[in-house]
């Protein structure tokens, strides 16, 4: 499965952005999936993540304010985010993991090249 991020760009404070991952692979639906991002001199941390069957898991500091989502049939995950904030920009991360409920990068198999998302204040 390899994953490919999209929908990175320049907003304001306050604004939204949908970022997209879009996967080859047969057996998309049957992994878990992941958002990271890594901020300028930061260490890569998680966001969200979401189960084969649409459970969801959020960092505390995105929660009520971010969406995740995957649409089976089309191989793609979303990551709506809404209301934010300029400590959200960071580049951001598509990965892959056999199970859900992973918060840790090792426990994710495959990564995107990552899509930078910038919020000005």
């Amino acid at each position: 499965v390899h994953p490919v991020e999209s929908g990175g760009g320049l907003v304001q404070a306050g604004g939204s952005l949908r970022l997209t991952c879009a996967a080859s692979g047969r057996t998309f639906s049957t992994y878990a999936w992941g958002w990271f991002r890594q901020a300028p001199g930061k260490e890569r941390e998680f966001v969200a993540a979401i189960s084969w069957g649409s459970n969801t898991d959020y960092a505390d500091s995105v929660k009520g304010r971010f969406t995740i989502s995957r649409d089976n049939a089309k191989n793609t995950v979303y990551l709506q985010m809404d209301s934010l904030k300029p400590e959200d920009t960071a580049v951001y991360y598509c990965a892959v993991a056999p199970v859900f409920g992973r918060r840790r990068e090792y426990e994710y198999n495959e990564w995107g090249q990552g899509t930078q998302v910038t919020v000005s204040s």
